[in-house]
């Protein structure tokens, strides 16, 4: 079975910062396979469709939406097989639910999504 957890969501105050993780497990992710996925981290707000937020290939080279950019660092360490997107200077219009995605080839999993929710 395969399963991406998302954790780290919440509350926070515009300027704050939050951390999201997303860990896989599973058959398709065991040993080193992990490494060779490029992972993704979504967001979908209410009424607005699933969008990309950052990126990160197997071998390490990152992707960012530009309105993202400079604020969210996104991050993987594949001993762990982890993602993470550290997310600084957050503003109300970040808030979404965050979805975290696994790619390789024809394989595509999704986590359940955790909510970031940004106060002004």
């Amino acid at each position: 079975q395969v399963q991406l957890v998302e954790s780290g969501g919440g509350l926070v105050q515009a300027g704050g910062s939050l951390r999201l993780s997303c860990a896989a497990s599973g058959a398709f992710f065991s040993g080193s396979a992990f490494s060779m996925y490029d992972m993704g981290w979504y967001r979908q707000a209410p009424g607005r469709q699933r969008d990309l937020v950052a990126s990160i290939t197997g071998g390490g080279s990152t992707n960012y939406a530009d309105s993202v950019k400079g604020r969210f660092t996104i991050s993987r360490d594949n001993s762990k097989n982890t993602v993470y997107l550290q997310m600084n200077s957050l503003k109300p219009e970040d808030t979404a639910v965050y979805y975290c995605n696994a790619h390789y080839r024809l394989l595509n999993f999704w986590g359940q999504g955790t909510q970031v929710t940004v106060s002004s």
